[in-house]
């Protein structure tokens, strides 16, 4: 086997610098050809700026980028996708309303007479799809595909580009477990065929799975950097957050009370006469936890949009003895309930408004941030400023755009925002997708805490390990059934596992 060469990525003496914010001070980086070189950090460490950086998508304000031993300047992901880089960022680059075909190919289309070759392009992009089990086809709309077949159709976009340094910004944040170890499999390959593989990740477990180096950026600089052999999870996390960090803890549990919540035979009718929901039945009590376990795409999204009235259903629901059939999904928020959806971007949050005027909604229509039919600037203000301290929300200010911060500190302020809420309910989905090690022990403890404080939480996680940690009951839906439940003594990883891929609970 060649022996990796060290220059196939090489960072001088990065320094970015926004507005109020040093995110990258002085950052050096060396990534072998085929290698899996993992980049990590909390949240707000300055790993996607740095990433930006090579991709072309801001230019450093001090120091320099070499590919395979030669000095480079992009201005531009364009420049950057021409010299072999390509990035997929954690937010999607897609277009809803063309095909997967199409968007793999936009921007670098087989022509044929001056036109586009529809059928080399779609012969091209299904061996892609094929030679590396993306599992996609070609003629789907992106629009209609979950969030994590968009994921794929943006690895597959730099797999089409046949681009030499593959940069991937959280890859596995909207993946389930499968399809992690199958993008693994991917990444794996594509080292094997001498691609060099920068991979930014929270996921300690991870990290140490799949990448030969690891580098770790805390609060812009590099904390350690080596072998991936030679690490430790407690030690990485040290070196991102500066201290020690329970990564085991499971939370004793709570005090159930009476029923805040009760759905009565949900269903969402499905295609082909298959219910996407098929006659669930639940209830959530005061103080109480409850886990809803299961693989992607087997009813959980369908479950939360008929709790939040974002999907029309049949059966019922009941809040605190009032039914809520027929109410919009303003009226259920103004009954009790809170959410923190799965999409942050497109459900969670306007992304072009500011962080200010995200944290005020559901707020924005009472004391004290109206007065008099009219909003109180300094009381929008000081409503913002407390989240963003209470929860750590890493931006420049209120008045960034929410868009503008890294995926974690997003949903670290749209976690807050629902917290503060304090309503009866919260509804809680992929509640650390994104995040990183501190936040996560940041956020468990929180929800545990309003647990404890006499709030009901249905909890919806692909991460098993989160749900067998904080839950105080675990149900499993496969199919858009509930086929197993479980008390927090019953529940493990084992048992959970086995209902989640159909077998007997």
């Amino acid at each position: 086997m060649t022996p990796p060469n060290p220059d196939a990525v090489s960072l001088r003496g990065i320094v970015k610098r926004f507005p109020g914010v040093l995110a990258n001070d002085h950052v050096d980086l060396d990534v072998g050809r085929g290698e899996i070189h993992a980049l990590m950090g909390e949240n707000g460490a300055g790993k996607s700026t740095l990433m930006s950086v090579l991709y072309g998508l801001h230019r450093p304000d001090e120091g320099t980028i070499s590919l395979h031993g030669k000095e480079v300047s992009f201005g531009s992901p364009a420049q950057a996708i021409d010299a072999g880089v390509g990035m997929v960022q954690q937010g999607f680059a897609l277009f809803g309303e063309l095909t997967v075909t199409e968007n793999v190919v936009f921007g670098s289309e087989p022509t044929r007479r001056g036109l586009l070759d529809r059928k080399a392009a779609t012969a091209r992009v299904t061996e892609l799809i094929e030679r590396h089990e993306l599992r996609l086809r070609p003629g789907d709309r992106v629009r209609d595909l979950p969030v994590g077949l968009r994921q794929r159709v943006e690895i597959l976009k730099l797999l089409y580009r046949d681009a030499g340094v593959l940069i991937l910004d959280e890859p596995t944040a909207v993946l389930t477990p499968p399809e992690t170890e199958r993008l693994f499999g991917v990444l794996r390959a594509l080292a094997a065929e001498d691609r060099t593989i920068l991979l930014v990740s929270h996921k300690l477990q991870e990290v140490l799975a799949v990448s030969d180096h690891v580098t770790v950026l805390r609060d812009g600089r590099v904390s350690a950097r080596g072998r991936t052999a030679d690490q430790t999870a407690a030690g990485l996390a040290a070196a991102m957050t500066g201290r020690e960090v329970d990564l085991d803890r499971v939370h004793p549990p709570g005090t159930p009370g009476d029923i805040v919540l009760e759905a009565r035979s949900l269903i969402v009718p499905g295609v082909e006469g298959k219910p996407l929901l098929d006659d669930v039945s639940l209830t959530v009590r005061a103080g109480e936890i409850v886990g809803v376990a299961g693989v992607a795409g087997n009813g959980q999204a369908e479950l939360s949009g008929a709790i939040t009235g974002l999907l029309k259903t049949g059966g019922s629901i009941v809040l605190n003895g009032q039914n809520l059939d027929g109410l919009s999904v303003r009226a259920r928020r103004d009954v009790g309930i809170a959410h923190v959806p799965e999409d942050r971007a497109e459900v969670g949050s306007a992304p072009t408004a500011g962080l200010r005027e995200n944290l005020a909604v559901g707020f924005h229509r009472k004391r004290p941030l109206v007065r008099k039919g009219f909003l109180r600037r300094k009381a929008i203000d000081d409503h913002a400023a407390a989240i963003i301290e209470d929860y750590d929300v890493r931006a420049s200010g209120p008045a960034a755009a929410m868009g503008t911060l890294s995926g974690g500190n997003q949903q670290k302020a749209i976690f807050g925002r629902e917290l503060t809420h304090d309503a009866p309910f919260l509804l809680v989905e992929q509640p650390t997708r994104g995040v990183d090690v501190g936040a996560i022990e940041n956020i468990h403890a929180r929800l545990v805490a309003h647990r404890d404080a006499g709030h009901a939480v249905l909890l919806i996680s692909a991460e098993l390990s989160e749900i067998l940690a904080l839950s105080d009951r675990v149900l499993v839906l496969f199919e858009g059934r509930i086929v197993a439940e479980f008390t927090k003594d019953e529940a493990d990883q084992h048992t959970v596992g086995l209902a989640m891929a159909g077998g007997a609970g």
